[in-house]
């Protein structure tokens, strides 16, 4: 292998990492804004506990992605200290809250996205991708169910709950088809997004005929997060985030 490529394969490894980082990172901040707002404690301290679940995923993510890196870069600096542009997140995972169906939805396309890509990452050829993976998706095991079991519960519900899910339906459609259009980096890292996509589309379509659901149509695929290029809504969650580091430089507990 020629010294040019091996730098080209690292790039490419270091920006897929800081992807499955970001969108992790991102959903996780969204979802802890729900943080003493759900509409039941049970279900406060759920998506609380998915919350810091993804968090701790992204941890171990930067972490990894900082050791390639070097040059003294943490994974508080990746997390806290890079600009809107340089983040490679899924644009689904920026988007707001809204209402608890909106919430809800996201969360589940997100978990069983990760679900198949992470049982995927099981046979990557780097051991920590495969650590990470094996790891994390004993918890996105609990994420799908919990998701999927709220749109369900949602959409087979109330008038009102089936058309709140109906509306988040029509709010997310034009931001799922981004996570299987492959980026460079996940092209030359032989990440088969079709295939991630078929399971994917399997269990959402099982999981909406039980809930009663209709299947989106008219989609149109926004994409930009795996380049950099995001809503305004990303911004606004950055200014947030990342106010204690930049205002106190390397302040720890």
């Amino acid at each position: 292998m020629s010294k040019q490529h091996a730098s080209v394969t690292n790039e490419h490894k270091i920006n897929y990492i800081l992807y499955l980082a970001d969108s992790t990172l991102i959903l996780s901040h969204r979802n802890s804004e729900w943080c003493g707002h759900a509409p039941i404690i049970e279900q406060d301290i759920a998506l609380t506990n998915i919350a810091l679940d993804l968090l701790g995923q992204a941890r171990s993510f930067y972490q990894y992605a900082a050791t390639l890196i070097g040059n003294n870069v943490t994974e508080d600096s990746l997390a806290y200290l890079r600009i809107e542009n340089e983040y490679k997140n899924l644009l689904l995972t920026e988007l707001p809250n809204d209402d608890w169906a909106n919430t809800i939805l996201k969360q589940f396309y997100f978990s069983v996205y990760q679900y198949y890509l992470y049982q995927q990452l099981l046979n990557n050829s780097d051991e920590q991708i495969v650590a990470i993976a094996n790891k994390a998706i004993k918890e996105v095991v609990y994420h799908v169910r919990w998701s999927g079991e709220w749109v369900v519960r949602l959409g087979d519900g109330t008038a009102e709950s089936h058309q709140r899910m109906k509306n988040a339906i029509e709010n997310l459609k034009n931001y799922i088809g981004e996570m299987f259009i492959a980026a460079d980096f996940e092209t030359a890292l032989q990440i088969d997004v079709n295939n991630i996509q078929q399971q994917w589309q399997e269990k959402v379509n099982a999981t909406f005929a039980e809930a009663t659901l209709p299947l989106p149509e008219n989609i149109f695929n926004h994409t930009g997060g795996k380049n950099g290029v995001h809503t305004e809504y990303l911004g606004y969650i950055l200014t947030e985030m990342q106010y204690l580091q930049r205002t106190y430089p390397n302040a720890v507990w």
